[in-house]
């Protein structure tokens, strides 16, 4: 086993991943937590669906692209926590070569996803607060529908170069993977070529691409605010404001541990491999449990909508 590991071949077929590298004693015990943050995701995600499709008062703009992020945060932790946890239930740590790609290219693409759907999200709460009378002229169900297919365009083909260059490199050194699912770095990192182009187009993504979007947010954020600021009373300003909390705490989560799970792989020689790992694995499960549950307390039109299905259930 340990020589079709280690000696030279050109493109295996299947990779080997290693799951939490140095923590393979605790798998069993890691495997709890991560579970349990993948069940409350799937709950809590296809609770604001279905509150959503039930609620009539609910199918406007804001609603409309909070169940695109519920269905994009359903994707994203599916897409790697069933091999995790076979890996660490069942030490099921192969992976065939083609669907470590997929895996690697539908991961990547959910993340580019979530973001641009953050950036949707962010514009609408900028026209709703800073041009209410047009916010539903501007925001119709056609122009809904084009912004979310262009997120998800965006992201198929910003992230198929990722696949497509490492299909191309030759691994001719090891097929261990040292990490739970088919991250972009640690599958290019196998590779005995020079692997640069893929590093720097990863770069480019995370700083232009990622970077644009978190811009773009700062720039409405900031019309926001100053929309906000100017209202005559402060009853107003907190009322108004509250209605961006859900959405200040959705950014939060999401773009914060993205950022340092990214700068450390590729910066953070000093970081041990097994922290930036579970960083990883949490920056993907996360945002997925955390956000039904942000938008399930903090807006009143899904709590009370909850609460009404329960006492109603409950009667």
């Amino acid at each position: 086993m340990s020589d079709s590991n280690t000696t030279d071949f050109t493109n295996p077929s299947t990779f080997i991943l290693m799951g939490i590298a140095g923590l393979e004693a605790a798998h069993i015990w890691i495997s709890i937590p991560f579970c349990a943050m993948y069940a409350i995701a799937i709950v809590g995600n296809f609770t604001i669906l279905f509150v959503v499709k039930m609620e009539q008062s609910l199918h406007v703009p804001m609603y409309y692209f909070l169940c695109m992020l519920a269905i994009t945060d359903l994707l994203l932790s599916t897409s790697i926590l069933p091999k995790t946890l076979s890996i660490f239930w069942f030490n099921s740590r192969e992976i065939d070569f083609s669907a470590c790609l997929t895996q690697m290219y539908f991961l990547h693409c959910f993340l580019l996803m979530e973001s641009g759907i953050l950036v949707a999200m962010a514009f609408d709460r900028y026209v709703a607060i800073c041009h209410p009378l047009r916010h539903f002229a501007i925001l119709t169900n056609p122009v809904v529908a084009t912004i979310g297919l262009a997120v998800v365009l965006r992201s198929g083909m910003l992230v198929l170069p990722y696949v497509l260059l490492a299909k191309q490199w030759p691994y001719c050194r090891t097929n261990i993977i040292p990490h739970t699912h088919c991250e972009h770095m640690a599958v290019v990192k196998l590779a005995c070529a020079d692997t640069r182009i893929s590093s720097y187009y990863g770069l480019f993504v995370i700083f232009c691409v990622i970077g644009l979007d978190v811009f773009f947010i700062a720039v409405s954020y900031t019309q926001i605010l100053r929309a906000i600021f100017s209202l005559p009373t402060k009853d107003a300003r907190l009322k108004t404001f509250g209605t961006c909390g859900s959405h200040l705490c959705a950014i939060l989560a999401f773009y914060i541990p993205g950022l340092f799970s990214s700068l450390t792989y590729r910066f953070g020689q000093n970081v041990p491999l097994h922290f930036h790992i579970l960083m990883a694995n949490v920056y993907l499960l996360v945002p997925p449990m955390l956000n039904p549950i942000i938008y399930g307390v903090k807006t009143k039109q899904i709590r009370d909508k909850l609460l009404h299905l329960f006492t109603h259930k409950g009667t």
